[in-house]
């Protein structure tokens, strides 16, 4: 702080005084302690309005049925309930007075009846006709007991109770569009092994400085490409197809640990998943058919073996021991089978999405869940917009919608779970190499800023589609 002899604001004395920064006043020395001094209290106040509001917040977390709405909700359940046992009693009063009315009636019937028979007996004087008689009469007091035309139910369409609504205040979501023309952001300088080539990319992983990593299938290597970059460079593999630890063998898929930095590679026909840091290479999983790969926020692995129709879950830093989370009851399309699962993703919840391709459909297993449910496709093979064809990537975003890389379809849809279609994001413009066009689309991964990246695998590219602001 500069020193000036000017009247102090507080005291209205001319002395040496000192400027606030936040109010841009002249202090002197001892007002200035006291300026502060005030300010320290009034942090104070902000810091304990804010202690209490945040245990709030998490009283309302550990204890949602607290809400005031939820008071409400079970308080016109109780209501609604007590209206319904009321009705319920009263009309079961009126059934039971009705049906005693009935009985009395049909009874006397019976009474009437049972002396005509007396009297046939006695006077033994009776031939067919009056048999017929006696027998026509029984018939017509039994269907009277069965089917009394005085009581009937009928279910009236006005609502018994006053129904409520929730209205939620907040905005619709904006559902994200991107630009139909892609940029091609590595590869697409045809099939082959050079450092500006891919061949048949499959997974990918976008890392938070845009930096893509490539599961670079049929050359047996990733790929890290970096931002902006004319050339990619090999980080794990690229020394042959075979099975030594410094080789893989048409990798399918790979994910960055956030904690180590480390490559996890899903080395498909090596049956094994392997781990690379700093060109070091350790086998987590080994005997398994791995195609799909994935992590969770707490570092667990999942991984598909689409030969056994099932997917793992590994704690990777708790225990070795794996545990089937979806699928396992054979190769079939009930809810609780898979049939040959590719890509995965988990979401906050540890649901999990599986591609399930021969079924042509993506299933959700929620945590723990015995059997999945359909959320996109699961109506055949096809075209339409409530099919899908040999799904591969799939990724759910903040909103819960579901894109999905339609293979055979050449194109990348979204779904909202629970609704009968999905609509097309990009591609969908025939099979083509053109900007606007996909062959055979695998891996699907956004950016922090919701550009959509797809490794266009027949094509030999990775294409991203910018997100329309």
């Amino acid at each position: 702080m500069a020193n000036n002899t000017t009247r102090c604001f507080k005291c209205n004395k001319e002395k040496i005084t000192y400027p606030c920064e936040g109010c841009s006043k002249e202090f002197c020395l001892m007002d200035l302690t006291e300026h502060r001094q005030i300010l320290n209290e009034e942090l104070h106040h902000i810091i304990n309005d804010y202690d209490q509001f945040k245990q709030r917040i998490d009283e309302q977390k550990q204890n949602p049925q607290k809400h005031s709405l939820i008071k409400q909700i079970n308080l016109w359940e109780i209501k609604s309930i007590e209206i319904i046992q009321q009705k319920a009693q009263e009309y079961r009063e009126i059934l039971m007075k009705s049906s005693q009315i009935c009985i009395n009636d049909i009874e006397m019937k019976l009474n009437d009846l049972n002396e005509q028979i007396k009297q046939f007996q006695k006077e033994n004087a009776f031939n067919e006709n009056n048999l017929n008689y006696l027998r026509n009469q029984l018939k017509k007091i039994t269907e009277e007991l069965n089917n009394p035309s005085n009581m009937s139910i009928q279910q009236n369409s006005r609502s018994l109770i006053d129904d409520i609504l929730f209205v939620s205040l907040e905005k619709k979501p904006t559902f994200n569009k991107w630009k139909q023309n892609a940029i091609t952001v590595a590869g697409g300088n045809g099939k082959g092994w050079n450092f500006n080539q891919l061949n048949c990319p499959g997974g990918i992983f976008i890392d938070k400085n845009k930096n893509i990593f490539i599961a670079n299938d049929y050359n047996h290597r990733i790929i890290e490409w970096k931002c902006n970059a004319k050339v990619g460079q090999i980080i794990a593999g690229g020394n042959g197809g075979a099975n030594r630890m410094d080789q893989l063998f048409h990798p399918t898929n790979v994910v960055v640990d956030q904690q180590d930095h480390s490559i996890i590679i899903a080395d498909c026909n090596n049956r094994r998943v392997i781990q690379w840091l700093n060109q070091y290479q350790q086998i987590l999983i080994d005997n398994i058919d791995c195609l799909g790969l994935t992590t969770d926020k707490h570092g667990s692995l999942y991984v598909s073996d689409y030969k056994k129709n099932e997917v793992w879950h590994w704690k990777m830093r708790e225990s070795n021991e794996g545990t089937v989370v979806a699928g396992g009851n054979g190769s079939g399309n009930q809810l609780n089978q898979l049939n040959r699962p590719t890509f995965i993703f988990v979401d906050e919840d540890q649901s999990i999405y599986v591609s399930d391709e021969n079924n042509h459909r993506v299933m959700k297993w929620r945590k723990d869940a015995k059997e999945g449910t359909v959320v996109a496709g699961g109506n055949g093979k096809g075209r339409n917009l409530n099919q899908l064809w040999s799904p591969e990537g799939v990724v759910v975003d903040d909103l819960g919608q579901i894109y999905v890389a339609d293979l055979g379809n050449d194109r990348v849809m979204r779904w909202c779970e629970g609704k009968e279609e999905g609509e097309i994001v990009v591609g969908g413009n025939g099979k083509g190499n053109q900007s606007n066009q996909l062959n055979h689309p695998h891996g699907l991964s956004f950016d922090d800023e919701g550009n959509l990246y797809v490794a266009d695998s027949e094509n030999h590219r990775i294409q991203k589609f910018e997100l329309i602001l």
